[in-house]
């Protein structure tokens, strides 16, 4: 996962085109970039800086919840989506929104996340075990800051992961993750984890082994304040990778708590910090 990673840091860093961006920022961007991970040689968490697992697994299953509203992060000590929310709380219909109570014709909901294992389990061939969260209906509308959006019933922000696709062959389970615009400082490494995370979970449900997990990018992007952060990173050498351990199989997807996830082995490289591109 590092090598793979580091590579892509010095790739933008090498061949990025500079272009503006919705933030006022600016930024470095490649297009069209994949990588992949076989989940047997470990966990895929970033050892070239220490990242905060807590807020990764506490955000995948918010998203599992099928919440949109911070509350549930803050009272576990995970801040990352404080800064685009209403006083209230809300971010619209996020990702929570849109896998577990995606609007379909006569206001009937659905949930793509039980529909996936339920599909996993009875057609393990389909290709057709997917979850989306682009709903077009529900785009912020850029001009407005994400509060309003909120507040209006759009998306705070208009999802970056937008697509996770999963296949199974030989007993084991892989996923790819699509992604269409990406922050690789600060964003990538969390949205790596949590797709490694969800795709064991799923295969813990669906009695099969995890396979690969893909990244496919497609605006890969470094903010330009987070070039030092990168070319720092890229003095590091990669430690072993984690081992994960479920240590119960829950009922359902959705019971899954912070204490059933074990990582074994993380030692990681001290914490970069890097300032969010609002």
């Amino acid at each position: 996962m590092d090598q793979a990673y580091l590579s892509l840091l010095r790739d933008i860093l090498e061949n990025g085109a500079k272009k503006s961006d919705r933030t006022g920022t600016g930024t470095l961007s490649v297009f069209g970039r994949m990588f992949r991970h076989d989940l047997r040689n470990g966990l895929p968490l970033l050892t070239t800086k220490r990242l905060h697992v807590k807020s990764i697994l506490y955000e995948l299953l918010w998203f599992l919840r099928g919440d949109t509203n911070i509350k549930f992060l803050k009272d576990n000590g995970v801040s990352i989506w404080d800064q685009w929310a209403t006083p209230e709380g809300e971010l619209g219909p996020v990702y929570g929104a849109q896998w577990r109570a995606w609007n379909g014709p006569s206001g009937k909901t659905i949930d793509q996340v039980a529909a996936l294992v339920q599909s996993i389990r009875s057609k393990p061939d389909s290709r057709r075990h997917i979850i989306n969260a682009w709903n077009v209906a529900y785009l912020p509308d850029e001009s407005k800051a994400p509060q309003l959006n909120a507040a209006e019933g759009k998306m705070a922000l208009a999802p970056c992961h937008v697509m996770y696709q999963f296949y199974v062959v030989s007993g084991r389970l892989s996923c790819m993750l699509t992604q269409r615009s990406c922050d690789v400082y600060l964003g990538l490494p969390y949205n790596a984890a949590s797709t490694a995370f969800l795709t064991c979970m799923v295969a813990q449900q669906c009695d099969l082994e995890p396979g690969e997990v893909i990244y496919s990018l497609g605006d890969a992007h470094l903010y330009s304040n987070h070039l030092e952060q990168a070319r720092l990173q890229l003095t590091r050498a990669p430690r072993a990778l984690p081992r994960l351990t479920l240590k119960r199989k829950p009922p359902s997807i959705f019971d899954y708590q912070f204490g059933d996830f074990e990582l074994l082995g993380y030692d990681p490289h001290p914490h970069i910090p890097a300032p969010i591109a609002k």
